[in-house]
């Protein structure tokens, strides 16, 4: 549940672009929503403005705004969060508003948008808003187009969205650090016309990755490709909450990637179309089908398929370490090597010793293993008909016949009709 924080009371002088902003506008700032919940929060219908339909952030939530003299007034506060990464297991990250990513920005094509942001870091920000079409000043590249943002201090961003599209933010000062812990959002600008692009749901996240060890809460910044941890929205499975979608629902699916690698994302009994880029909307013509998606580091993509098969489909990256989580990159393998004398010599010093990876790593989906404290294991989540297998970048699309236009509640597993389910061969065919 979003709750409200008061009014930020800004004593000192904040900053409006290259201007300084006065004490009495300072204490009118917006508010700044604070949100701790790791789960999906309903869509924000919007309050006022030009109707659209709104996005579901997965694992997240929309921010909402107010109007005043015909603009759209957020308030965002970049500070450190704790982040839930999955059931067992919290991170000390940066983000905006109490989580990481911070929410999602939705508005309108045409809109005259004021963003205030408020710095509670121990150092220096900014915030570049990516994709967006807006004046140099407003970019947010600390140093070359404004001051950096003080830590304490708030600064001003003011632009009209010229272009609706799938659009993202995030630091544009000590970007190795502050995006390694976690500092980015999304950003949704809707057509003015709410019947063009037009989808029946609308999902939302950002793939980034953290380097955390086991036993550890902070994610190491200097860590350039070897991360342990790969996440939809600073989340990992089994701790990412299924899309929940009605049968025959237009579905659209928006991405970006702030990783430091591409990842190919996969839908699994569906084929879709690229419909959408942060450089814009992709013309009809220029669509071909897919079933899977090459997401290039610092790219926006929005897919967008017809649910018409109902069932529990995988939704996954197609990098088979990315559906892993905290790997150990020093572990041998053991695959082929009968070193069970070896191990009773072990046991009989450490009685807890287990005998791993001679026949493969599925075991590790079966056998609950003592870890160390704050990790989580490699390969984990069960499904109803046995271990998953699966961590990191994989969740589930549930499509069922039935749901209500806003229902996102999880339905829990698919009832496969009879007759529908892989089966053991046992010699026979059963009778048609």
């Amino acid at each position: 549940m979003i709750t409200r924080r008061q009014f930020f009371n800004a004593s000192a002088a904040a900053m409006l672009g290259a201007a300084l902003v006065s004490k009495g506008q300072a204490a009118s700032l917006p508010e700044a929503p604070i949100q701790s919940k790791s789960v999906t929060q309903p869509p924000l219908v919007p309050p006022n403005g030009r109707p659209y339909q709104p996005v579901v952030t997965l694992n997240g939530w929309t921010l909402p705004w107010r109007t005043k003299n015909g603009w759209k007034e957020f308030h965002l506060i970049a500070e450190p969060v704790k982040r839930e990464i999955a059931p067992g297991m919290m991170a000390n990250l940066w983000g905006y508003n109490g989580q990481s990513p911070g929410p999602t920005i939705e508005c309108v094509e045409g809109d005259k948008v004021r963003i205030f942001v408020t710095n509670k870091l121990p150092e220096h920000t900014t915030i570049h808003w990516h994709g967006v079409l807006l004046p140099n000043g407003m970019d947010g590249v600390g140093g070359l187009n404004q001051p950096h943002i003080a830590a304490g201090k708030t600064y001003v961003y003011e632009f009209v969205m010229k272009n609706s599209g799938t659009f993202m933010y995030h630091p544009h000062a000590d970007e190795m650090v502050q995006m390694a812990m976690g500092m980015m959002g999304f950003i949704v600008v809707h057509p003015k016309n709410p019947n063009q692009y037009q989808v029946d749901r609308d999902f939302v996240f950002l793939i980034n990755a953290f380097d955390i060890d086991p036993g550890s809460y902070t994610p190491r910044v200097n860590t350039m490709l070897d991360f342990n941890l790969w996440c939809w929205n600073s989340r990992v499975f089994p701790g990412i909450d299924p899309l929940v979608v009605r049968k025959d629902d237009r579905v659209r699916i928006r991405m970006g990637n702030l990783t430091m690698t591409n990842h190919p994302i996969h839908v699994h009994g569906h084929n879709f179309s690229v419909t959408c880029t942060d450089g814009g909307w992709v013309q009809k013509s220029a669509q071909w089908p897919e079933t899977t998606v090459d997401m290039p580091i610092g790219a926006l993509r929005a897919i967008e398929f017809v649910a018409d098969a109902p069932g529990d489909w995988a939704f996954h990256c197609h990098k088979s370490h990315h559906v892993m989580n905290a790997m150990g990159h020093g572990v041998p393998t053991m695959i082929g090597v009968d070193h069970r004398g070896v191990a009773e010599k072990i046991n009989k010093l450490l009685p807890e010793y287990m005998v791993m990876g001679e026949r493969g790593m599925a075991e590790m989906g079966e056998m609950e293993m003592p870890l160390p404290d704050n990790t989580l294991p490699m390969m984990s989540g069960q499904g109803p008909f046995g271990p998953l297998e699966m961590g990191g970048m994989f969740t589930v699309v549930k499509i069922r016949e039935g749901l209500a236009r806003d229902d996102y509640a999880d339905p829990g597993w698919y009832k496969h009709p009879k007759g529908s389910v892989a089966y053991e061969w046992k010699g026979d065919l059963p009778a048609s």
